[in-house]
């Protein structure tokens, strides 16, 4: 694939980000989940990017962006307030965020909590908080397919498993969670093994689930009231997730007092964005123009 993209740093508070940008237009943002980075959105930024002025950052401890030490620095509102303020380092007041899983997590959040920095919403694979907090309780299913959240609230051996065999453990996990294997090369791998093995960087993205997942968290009684989002909203969602069940969107509209539509894609994964990147795009590209 012929990179058309810029690579670009920003200061955002505390941290330096990294972000890859092409495109003129708005500003929409891709915000990417555990364990990828900016490069899980190379099939949706050429072709957004005859829009919008699309950018896909590394969020807080990934990659090449910078990595606090500390798990209380991976809360969901200091990631919120990430993209809020890289928003305003470049130029802006609002963009269209596009979040898939703890981005889609993050996306909730900045759209609740900051609607005015909001235009549009979509979300991708990733459950409103509040849905999940509250499913997740009670559903066998749900707490069998997040066996690793709990794993992953160990000290130093989770970060042992996955790094071990170059990354043996990680790499087989994210291959199995695609229903189409074949679009991801040994050669994508390399590139995640190399944004993996930068220092710090799997503690950082391990340290989301603990600062945010803890069990204290997931069974407490109380949870965070999140406005509701303001902003249109569309979710796309894989129906053959691994990792998150289907009825983690049932009554999600409740959350969102603005237009809401979902498109559910049967023959995908968790990663809808690489397994069906055309009809991915078509949604988003659709949405947007019509919402």
């Amino acid at each position: 694939m012929k990179e058309t993209w810029k690579h670009c740093f920003a200061e955002v508070d505390d941290i330096r980000m990294h972000y890859v940008t092409q495109g003129k237009g708005k500003l929409l943002l891709l915000l990417h989940g555990f364990p990828d980075f900016w490069y899980v959105w190379r099939f949706q930024i050429p072709e957004l990017a005859r829009h919008f002025h699309v950018v896909a950052p590394d969020l807080r401890g990934y990659n090449k962006t910078d990595k606090p030490e500390g798990i209380d620095k991976y809360r969901l509102n200091l990631l919120a307030r990430d993209i809020f303020r890289l928003i305003n380092a470049l130029g802006e007041k609002q963009a269209i965020l596009v979040g898939h899983d703890w981005g889609g997590a993050v996306a909730w959040s900045l759209s609740a909590f900051n609607p005015q920095a909001v235009e549009k919403l979509v979300i991708l694979n990733a459950p409103h908080p509040n849905v999940y907090t509250t499913r997740t309780k009670g559903l066998l299913r749900q707490l069998q397919k997040s066996w690793y959240v709990f794993f992953f609230q160990m000290t130093e051996l989770p970060e042992e498993v996955l790094s071990r065999n170059n990354y043996f453990f990680l790499k087989n996990m994210v291959r199995r969670s695609l229903v189409r294997k074949d679009v991801l090369t040994d050669e994508d791998l390399k590139t995640y093994e190399e944004a993996w093995s930068r220092p710090g960087a799997l503690t950082a993205a391990i340290n989301y689930y603990r600062a945010n997942m803890h069990p204290s968290i997931l069974f407490s009684e109380r949870t965070i009231a999140f406005p509701k989002v303001k902003a249109p909203t569309l979710v796309i969602w894989g129906e053959q997730d691994a990792a998150l069940s289907k009825d983690l969107t049932i009554d999600t509209d409740e959350f969102v007092a603005a237009p809401y539509s979902i498109k559910y894609l049967p023959n995908c994964g968790h990663w809808v964005q690489l397994e069906a990147p055309k009809l991915v795009n078509k949604h988003i590209l659709e949405f947007l123009k019509n919402s």
